[in-house]
């Protein structure tokens, strides 16, 4: 037979699943995979229950069913200071993963090149790949995770046709400045370049950083696609809804590649979750208060281990300095982190272009018990996981 795809060929599972997996093997408390144990906002909910009943079991409109993207036009409108157009400016996709995916298809040819930030959530490389294109990697230096610029603009000298920007940052929680944004947003522009960006976290971002929607900058809604999903602001991971946002002309283009990928986003899901678009600002702080306060609470729990570990900016993950252990396999300890002490993390390496194997993530969406169950369960790590 002829052999497969050479595309795919150096593809692995995701590291990220993979760790759930074997959180669940082991009856780990999963704090590997980004979503949470606690429940939707009971407005989406209880219209769930009533969209069972009614009739949203067909085919929506491809690229969304009406009423959804004029709720989502109408709140992000208000978010990123311009007025959406529902109609000839939004996409609804089957999770940010699609957005991304559709967008990259929409501006990339197979030879391209695109700018990928390292640390970068896994599907961005693999994304870059299947569209055909080659990743350029720009570091992102710790502990508080800035760009160089220079380095920057080294890679755009290199031609490419766009740049993929996540902020606030998976998995790092950098929440760029809009000084920083400004320099990409320059160098997007003399080297006539899109910017496709990943916002999945616009509304997890902690005083005193704010974020800047990168479309809003001058002259940047004309060169960025900007992807997100209703995952991580509402608690609904498994509900798969996503969208882009961009230009007319871009959208046009996104309509049609996302109608041979998927056809369309789950219709019932779609008219269930419009309650929660439609929310006001209260909600949004009150979301941005409940993870400040997991933050807190599993932070101080960290530091009084004395386990090390980063601050993050926006999101909710943060990055566990490993080293007193002295693994050479981040993958081995996360496995042991599973099996010996009960608590599931990402081994950090898979987030990184650079040779990265001192770091493991964590995430903290979890009620507070949860998170007090993996404290406790941390507390024992050095006497479960011996140095080497």
């Amino acid at each position: 037979m002829k052999k497969l795809s050479d595309r795919t060929a150096g593809f692995t599972d995701s590291v990220i699943r993979r760790m759930t997996r074997i959180s669940n093997q082991y009856g780990a408390v999963n704090l590997s995979q980004g979503f949470p144990d606690f429940d939707p906002p009971k407005e989406i909910l209880d219209r769930l229950t009533k969209v069972a009943y009614e009739d949203f079991h067909q085919y929506s409109i491809t690229w969304g069913a009406q009423d959804f993207r004029e709720a989502l036009a109408a709140k992000q409108s208000h978010y990123m200071g311009r007025r959406i157009d529902p109609d000839r400016e939004v996409v609804t996709t089957c999770g940010s993963t699609e957005a991304m995916m559709a967008a990259m298809m929409t501006v990339v040819n197979p030879g391209d090149k695109v700018i990928v930030f390292s640390p970068f959530y896994e599907n961005y490389g693999a994304d870059t790949i299947l569209s055909g294109a080659e990743p350029i990697y720009v570091p992102l230096q710790p502990p508080a995770f800035d760009f160089n610029p220079d380095e920057l603009e080294a890679a755009f000298r290199q031609q490419p046709k766009a740049l993929i920007l996540c902020n606030p940052s998976n998995p790092c929680g950098k929440v760029f400045t809009r000084e920083e944004l400004v320099i990409i947003a320059d160098l997007a522009k003399k080297y006539d370049a899109y910017v496709i960006t990943d916002e999945v976290y616009e509304h997890i971002v902690y005083a005193p950083y704010e974020h800047t929607y990168f479309a809003s900058l001058p002259d940047m809604w004309e060169r960025t696609i900007s992807c997100s999903s209703l995952s991580k602001t509402y608690s609904i991971t498994g509900w798969r809804l996503g969208y882009t946002i961009a230009p007319p002309e871009i959208t046009e283009r996104i309509k049609k590649v996302h109608d041979f990928l998927t056809v369309g986003a789950a219709a019932p899901l779609q008219e269930a979750v419009i309650p929660g678009l439609k929310f006001e600002q209260d909600y949004y702080d009150g979301l941005l208060e409940t993870y400040t306060h997991k933050r807190d609470l599993f932070f101080k729990g960290l530091d009084d281990i004395g386990l090390i570990h980063t601050i993050p900016q926006g999101a909710y993950y943060v990055l566990l300095d490993i080293s007193e252990f002295g693994y050479d396999s981040d993958q081995e300890f996360c496995e042991a982190l599973a099996r010996d002490v009960g608590v599931g993390a990402v081994p950090g390496s898979s987030f990184f272009r650079e040779p990265v194997n001192h770091l493991i993530r964590f995430h903290y969406a979890k009620r507070d018990e949860t998170l007090y169950d993996a404290l406790n369960r941390l507390n024992d790590i050095r006497k479960k996981i011996m140095p080497r």
